[in-house]
């Protein structure tokens, strides 16, 4: 009996998911709850699982875009067939039909991880994948990197003819490739929040001597009570939750005409992963100790690196917290991320000399950044919001005791 594997509905607004990568290959015996293939929205990237026990069927390419509904494979139900009889069966040599010089694989091609659609077309075209650079899942070539060294030329048929190409054109080596639906939504969401708001940034600056003193006292004892690290961005998340109870209008969004107040504690934390930003949502922070804020960014770093982050982890959210610094940035103007009304940027931690109490000392300086949406928050409030910030921030302990 066969069964078809349709692209599943991931969200009202979701439309349409691009087969991003096969991780089962064609023909291949699949077990139920296996992962077979990943699909990019444009929110968030989903893995897929077989249905049923047995021999999977690619009826959709990498890199195709399909509406949801859309069926892209199906399973044949049966056993798994016996390895001993494929491997030690074969053929009379007299028997064996000769394959044709342009169908063997070249010693390097046949170490290449390629899928089975771009090897074909490969085949087709004849173009060795062995210098083709994968762009997919592990270093994988897919159709459109065959497709694109086919453009180029890159054909092992005509080394010469590949070497003369830059030179009788002009050109220089680039790569083509289609935007994923998650970088297009990124990007869109970018433009429009710049478009749609009034975004201000106001600056300030923070001793974060303190909390890296408390942190190296207390690291020991924490791991051991709680099994998790205790890192700054609970410091940071306890700091805005803070500051939104202190400064409530930038805990608002506009909707329409109205102006809605949140009273909860949903802050989103940016992660940066190879497919793009995302911001999921730790939630109800004002009420969570540093510990399960914590264990709730590890588990959505595991999430985002295995590509599980799902629509309700993403939405919510009343305030953005983005870490430039881990990446070496000094200073920053965050976009917002809408309809959120602000949005904090944490930097690298520097150790630059600064006046204290008359003297010039040598202290560990992140400098914060706030952008804020300047028809909601007035320039006093957003001041006010960042000073608090830098308070919490330099009296840490305040803020393990509740105080």
């Amino acid at each position: 009996m066969s069964h078809e594997i349709k692209i599943p509905s991931v969200g009202e607004s979701i439309t349409s998911a691009t087969l991003a990568a096969w991780t089962k290959a064609d023909g291949a015996y699949v077990k139920a709850g296996e992962e077979i293939v990943t699909l990019d929205t444009d929110k968030v990237s989903t893995p897929l699982e077989a249905s049923h026990d047995g021999i999977l069927k690619h009826l959709a390419a990498e890199g195709d875009e399909l509406d949801i509904g859309a069926v892209i494979a199906s399973i044949e139900e049966g056993e798994a067939p016996a390895e001993s009889a494929a491997e030690t069966t074969e053929a009379p040599a007299e028997s064996k039909p000769e394959k044709a010089p342009a169908a063997k694989a070249s010693a390097s091609d046949s170490d290449v991880k390629v899928t089975p659609v771009a090897r074909k077309i490969a085949d087709d075209e004849g173009v060795d994948v062995s210098t083709v650079k994968g762009t997919g899942v592990g270093g994988k070539v897919t159709k459109s990197d065959v497709l694109g060294a086919a453009s180029q030329g890159t054909s092992a048929a005509a080394p010469a003819a590949q070497a003369d190409a830059p030179a009788e054109t002009g050109g220089k080596p680039t790569t083509r490739r289609k935007m994923s639906p998650l970088r297009r939504k990124i990007a869109t969401h970018l433009v429009n929040a710049q478009h749609d708001a009034a975004i201000l940034t106001t600056f300030n600056e923070c001793d974060m001597t303190e909390i890296m003193n408390l942190r190296k006292r207390i690291q020991d004892d924490f791991i051991a009570r709680h099994g998790v690290k205790l890192g700054f961005m609970s410091f940071f998340i306890k700091a805005v939750v803070d500051a939104l109870q202190a400064v409530p209008s930038i805990n608002a969004m506009l909707e329409g005409d109205e102006l809605v107040e949140n009273h909860f504690y949903d802050i989103g934390v940016a992660v940066g992963t190879d497919k793009g930003l995302m911001v999921p949502v730790v939630r109800d922070c004002d009420k969570k100790s540093f510990a399960e804020i914590e264990q709730d960014i590890i588990d959505y770093a595991v999430k985002a690196r295995d590509g599980k982050i799902g629509l309700s982890d993403l939405q919510g959210g009343v305030f953005t917290i983005t870490n430039g610094g881990i990446y070496g940035s000094l200073l920053s103007t965050p976009i917002l991320n809408p309809p959120q009304s602000g949005i904090l940027g944490m930097h690298s931690i520097q150790q630059r000399p600064v006046a204290l109490n008359g003297e010039v000392v040598i202290r560990p300086m992140m400098y914060l950044a706030l952008s804020y949406d300047h028809r909601i928050v007035d320039g006093k409030e957003a001041v006010t919001f960042l000073v608090r910030v830098k308070e919490c921030l330099e009296n840490p302990e305040r803020m393990l005791l509740g105080a």
